[in-house]
């Protein structure tokens, strides 16, 4: 309009807003921002695939139910179930590989339960205030806008009525000059002088309409942008409904595969498959394959309980190895040595030594060392 560009080239006035309001506008648009945000990072979160969620808005908006989607999860625990048929099922491989699956299909299962939770109690109720309220609100800020813009324009209008109508009285107050050639000057003076006056007359009334209109439409605005503290509480509740969902899930993936640990723990790796019987291979290490171990001689067990006294073993004259402990390990009796993550230790093996464990020494200590703990160095 001709007051909004007047106002953008500071030529007309503006009426401002008090600092409460203004307040309350800042307020709902740095909610509406920060909501529209975390909406968008929540969805990534929830649904990585850009094309997945592509489709989901698609069905969405065409208010159709959106078909079950089986997660990554599942799809890989159905390949690996699928491939340990296809090996053998009694194969330690195919074992293994049905262990692994159905824990897979487990974590993909609890994965959709917490995408579904997630999307009922934390992102629809975002994306309804940003389809809805915020909407609301926006409609009538902009009816706000263009009430304030007629109210301005109407006071610009009665400040040039009563401008012109001061100069029209002093012209018609002024004493005629009957020498002058044009003496109708002085009547049509008097005559701009009343019309001036309706005029003023005429712009007070569309000023105290435009107020009035003004008021009404900031005191609804002012209403709606109150409500925003309302909309704080529920997004409030539903990110403790989102926090709580995603804490169930990572205790459920964490217990899966607590499970799944003990499952796989209790399988000794047989020494065929390595060429050398005398070769040691961490069987959860992502180190190369170990170089062969010094042996010793074998070692009289304890003859009071028949195990082994690590206080007896001598180390090679052939040599020793080291190892870098990958977690930190407790010892279960005196026959164990203790490990802290990330330390060095010297290790070897003995002839009929149960091919998971090794003895390492830490200075002065020595003995027995889970192999899956470390990670053989050349």
């Amino acid at each position: 309009s001709f007051q909004f560009t007047e106002e953008k080239l500071g030529s007309a006035e503006k009426t401002e807003l008090d600092a409460h309001f203004e307040n309350l506008l800042s307020r709902a648009d740095s909610t509406k921002n920060w909501t529209e945000k975390i909406l968008r990072q929540s969805e990534v979160l929830l649904q990585p695939n850009p094309s997945a969620r592509v489709e989901e808005f698609l069905y969405e908006k065409l208010d159709r139910k959106i078909p079950s989607r089986v997660t990554n999860g599942e799809l890989l625990g159905q390949y690996m179930t699928e491939a340990a048929n296809d090996f053998g099922p009694s194969s330690p491989y195919g074992q293994t590989l049905i262990k692994v699956g159905e824990t897979q299909k487990r974590l993909g299962i609890a994965e959709r339960d917490f995408i579904h939770s997630s999307s009922i109690n934390f992102l629809t109720p975002l994306r309804n205030f940003l389809e809805g309220d915020w909407r609301t609100i926006s409609k009538e800020r902009r009816i706000l806008q263009n009430r304030r813009l007629d109210l301005d324009a109407c006071k610009a209008r009665l400040k040039k009525a009563k401008a012109a109508e001061a100069k029209a009285a002093v012209m018609s107050h002024a004493l005629p000059d009957f020498q002058e050639t044009r003496p109708r000057n002085y009547v049509l003076s008097a005559s701009a002088s009343a019309l001036w006056s309706d005029e003023v007359d005429k712009a007070e009334h569309e000023l105290r309409v435009a107020q009035t209109e003004f008021d009404r439409q900031a005191e609804v605005t002012r209403l709606l942008l109150e409500g925003i503290s309302s909309t704080h509480v529920n997004h409030l509740r539903c990110l403790h409904e989102f926090a709580e969902a995603q804490a169930t899930y990572y205790a459920q993936c964490y217990q899966y595969m607590v499970d799944l640990q003990k499952q796989l723990g209790s399988y000794r790796f047989p020494s065929t498959f390595v060429g050398n019987a005398d070769t040691i291979v961490p069987p959860l290490s992502t180190s190369p394959p170990a170089a062969t171990l010094p042996l010793l001689q074998a070692v009289s067990p304890n003859p009071a309980d028949g195990t082994l006294n690590p206080s007896d073993v001598k180390p090679p004259a052939s040599g020793t190895r080291k190892a870098r402990v990958l977690y930190d390990y407790e010892a279960a009796d005196s026959t164990e040595l203790g490990l802290k993550a990330d330390e060095l230790i010297t290790v070897y093996s003995l002839p009929g030594m149960d091919p998971d464990w090794l003895i390492g020494e830490r200075g002065n200590q020595k003995g027995k060392v889970p192999v899956t703990y470390l990670e053989l160095l050349s």
